[in-house]
């Protein structure tokens, strides 16, 4: 929430829910249905609203019937049992077996080494891909949900390809990938052929051609500084400001006074915002924790702390 919030009281809190990726780019949600958009260069600025703390967001659409507390870490932002209720009918969480709709098997790449295989429904695309933050990705199959799931399990067990990367892996590699389209997509075009080659290769599931896609200008990758750290969680009374130089997966990349700083959205659901500035705090300030990434070398990012 920058400037977005101004019109509105000053008093009015926001409650996030979520980055969304629509067909104009990146846009923050909001309870209510608004958004705001996220493009290069626009200012965020917003504060953490005093004399409360981080709530469950509910499972389902549903609010949580006890408000309940919940970690000010958690990226998930639902107490246990809605957490339990959300996943109850959840094709990630493997919990359906007769979905009808034609479902897409992909590669996906976030950085040298960083490749998985996932699944996603054939309607919605490749913003599956834009949520997870996939630098690139290409096609391998499509067909029933069933014979997707096992092929996400054969590249797992013939292949070694894994179906989850840690968001923080995906972070650390982000201002150091390789300068062409072809190059980022090579280890994508060697997996393709090797999966596509496997014998026991679901039959129900039609192959797909090698056809990569690139989001790094899209997510305004090109030339990003490496960041300096990662908001760890937000706290009561925090303040978050800084300028949007990328936007990739539920990460905000801000340039800020220390440097940039990325800001898993994910975070600010639950919480009530306000915007920076109203309660007397300062609206160039960002004092929200952070943790700091460490450098073997100038520029290089190779770890966190």
């Amino acid at each position: 929430m920058a400037q977005t919030a101004r019109g509105s009281q000053a008093s009015q809190a926001w409650k996030c829910s979520g980055l969304r990726w629509a067909a104009g780019g990146p846009e923050l949600k909001w309870d209510g249905g608004r958004g705001s958009p996220l493009p290069r260069g626009k200012r965020v600025a917003f504060e953490v609203a005093e004399g409360g703390g981080r709530t469950c967001v509910g499972a389902r659409g549903n609010a949580c019937p006890v408000r309940a507390a919940v970690p000010e870490r958690s990226t998930g932002a639902r107490c246990e049992e809605c957490a339990r209720l959300d996943r109850a009918h959840s094709v990630a969480a493997d919990t359906i077996a007769d979905d009808p709709r034609p479902y897409h098997v992909y590669l996906a790449w976030f950085g040298p080494g960083l490749l998985k295989v996932g699944i996603t429904a054939e309607e919605r695309g490749s913003a599956r891909l834009l949520e997870q933050g996939a630098i690139c990705f290409s096609w391998l199959g499509l067909g029933p949900l069933m014979a997707a799931r096992r092929s996400e399990e054969l590249l797992r067990a013939a292949l070694r390809v894994p179906d989850r990367i840690p968001y923080g892996e995906k972070r650390a590699v982000r201002s150091a990938l390789p300068g062409s389209a072809a190059e980022r997509a090579a280890e994508i075009a060697e997996l393709h052929g090797r999966a596509l080659a496997l014998r026991e290769w679901p039959q129900a599931l039609h192959r797909e051609p090698y056809r990569p896609v690139d989001h790094v200008d899209v997510f305004g990758l090109a030339g990003l500084p490496a960041a300096v750290g990662e908001v760890s969680g937000l706290v009561a009374g925090g303040v978050v400001s800084g300028e949007v130089v990328a936007v990739a997966g539920p990460d905000l990349h801000l340039a800020t006074g220390r440097g940039v700083v990325v800001l898993d959205t994910r975070l600010m659901t639950g919480w009530e915002l306000i915007p920076a500035g109203s309660s007397g705090g300062d609206t160039g300030g960002f004092t929200v924790p952070v943790r700091e990434f460490r450098r073997e070398a100038p520029g290089v990012q190779e770890g966190l702390f």
